[in-house]
């Protein structure tokens, strides 16, 4: 994946959202539902009816992305919100990317913080 520059904010649109929706379509919802603007350079998530597919948005200063997965196994973990944004840290999105549940990650080794 590229990779967005430093303080590059991931935005998860909560609910469900119709995923035929593609560049302006999607553009228009980050301006009406999230209330933010699609061309701040923030990354901006939706999912599937079903849970198996994303779109994420994103300007890069150029013009607007559109990148889009579907997991063949599993679902991706959404926020049990309705309406509104949650917003992920970077390491968060490559975990959530890979179907990994960026909720509660689990350490396979004690962190050893000084």
């Amino acid at each position: 994946m590229i990779t967005p520059p430093p303080g590059t904010r991931i935005w998860i649109a909560a609910g469900v959202t119709d995923l035929r929706r593609g560049f302006d379509g999607l553009a228009a919802l980050v301006q009406t539902q999230l209330e933010a603007d699609p061309f701040s350079g923030h990354i901006f998530a939706f999912r599937g009816r079903r849970g198996d597919r994303i779109k994420l948005l994103w300007w890069d200063g150029d013009g607007l992305c559109l990148f889009a997965k579907r997991l063949e196994q599993g679902r991706f973990v959404w926020p049990q919100a309705t309406s509104g944004a949650v917003a992920l840290t970077p390491a968060q999105l490559s975990m959530w990317l890979e179907g990994i549940d960026w909720r509660r990650p689990i350490r396979t080794a004690p962190s050893h913080a000084a």
